[in-house]
């Protein structure tokens, strides 16, 4: 279909002149107006101009566990675009119970000669897998970044959330408040993530001066997800806890509908936090505090360590750690005292250190 100038100036809310020089690769246009034009092409349907296609510099591969975790579609979302600005065309891999694997997914990609790979929370982050995979594309050699999660050993960027301080601090903001019983659910301790959640959960409670009794029992490890945080916030509930941390914002959503099953309010009974700041957070009832990953520039910071190694410029083979946010919403609040209000369980009896 031939382009129409009035139709393209329509659209993109310019004159026909400025079209014109658009398309034809003219000077004088500002960039803003440039992509619009440019939009507007690609809105009403019309192929752009040969000198206007951006040439691609190569696919890379994308490989992220799930899509139900909005976290993992925020991440893709950046990633993606990123590549784009860098010319390069994203291959997004989805993996789901019982469907491709991470293995099977890189054999595809390597079958079409992708440029490099990008890992989003993948068995790298496992501890119990066999992370020689990892060695054998590095040794191909293909260009590889593994966001969240560390394996030592990996001549590879690696890209991180401070899971140890977003937990640090998620109990800092609980113990603020007067919460003294609180407690922390996450996923299985076979993932860094996770045994780095754990160890910074016990710091604070230590540091922060609670009642310094079994930690362990106030630890639940369960299935990531809305269904193992309502188990476990279950578990921690009749333990008496007032306040829980949680590992996923879909896990903190969880505790929250634990909470309401038993008669409970949050955050007037129980406190939740949750962690990652997903979309949608500060639209459920009650808007949720969580710990913030800075998703833009971890992925950002991914995309760039990847194409500098894939042209020939070797990014540090390390590990970047990023600060998250903690975002205060309706779901914490000042603990309620004894005695006020609706009858809590009884707290366990706590082991009190030698």
């Amino acid at each position: 279909m031939r382009a129409r100038l009035s139709d393209i100036a329509q659209q993109a809310e310019v004159s026909e002149a400025t079209v014109s020089r658009v398309l034809n690769d003219r000077p004088g246009v500002a960039p803003e107006t440039r992509q619009a034009v440019l939009t507007a092409l690609d809105v009403l349907g019309y192929e752009r101009p040969a000198r206007l296609r951006k040439r691609s510099a190569g696919l890379v591969g994308l490989v992220v566990p799930e899509l139900d975790n909005p976290i993992f579609p925020a991440f893709a979302q950046v990633i993606e675009s990123t590549l784009a600005q860098s010319g390069f065309t994203p291959v997004l891999c989805t993996q789901t119970p019982g469907g491709v694997t991470e293995d099977e997914y890189v054999e595809m990609l390597l079958d079409r000669q992708v440029s490099g790979i990008v890992f989003v929370s993948g068995l790298h982050a496992d501890t119990a897998a066999n992370h020689d995979r990892y060695r054998a594309l590095i040794a191909r050699p293909l260009p590889v970044v593994m966001i969240n999660g560390y394996a030592p050993g990996i001549a590879a960027p690696f890209v991180s959330c401070d899971d140890r301080e977003a937990t640090e601090l998620a109990v800092a903001h609980l113990v603020a408040l007067g919460h003294r019983q609180i407690g922390l659910i996450t996923g299985p301790d076979r993932f860094v993530p996770v045994q780095r959640r754990v160890a910074g959960f016990r710091a604070a409670m230590t540091r922060l001066g609670t009642t310094g009794g079994d930690l362990d029992a106030l630890a639940e490890l369960s299935l990531f997800g809305v269904e193992g945080g309502e188990a476990a916030a279950g578990r921690l509930i009749e333990r008496g806890v007032t306040g829980i941390v949680c590992g996923s914002d879909l896990m903190a959503l969880g505790a929250v509908r634990a909470a309401r099953q038993r008669g409970m309010s949050v955050p007037g009974d129980l406190s939740v936090v949750g962690y990652d700041d997903s979309p949608l957070m500060a639209f459920t009832d009650p808007p949720l505090t969580t710990m913030r990953q800075p998703v833009a520039a971890m992925a950002v910071a991914a995309v760039r360590a990847l194409v500098d190694e894939i042209n020939g410029h070797a990014a540090p083979h390390s590990e970047y750690l990023f600060r998250p946010e903690l975002v205060v919403r309706g779901s914490t609040a000042v603990v309620r005292q004894a005695g006020a209000g609706r009858q809590r369980p009884a707290p366990p009896a706590l082991a009190v250190p030698a």
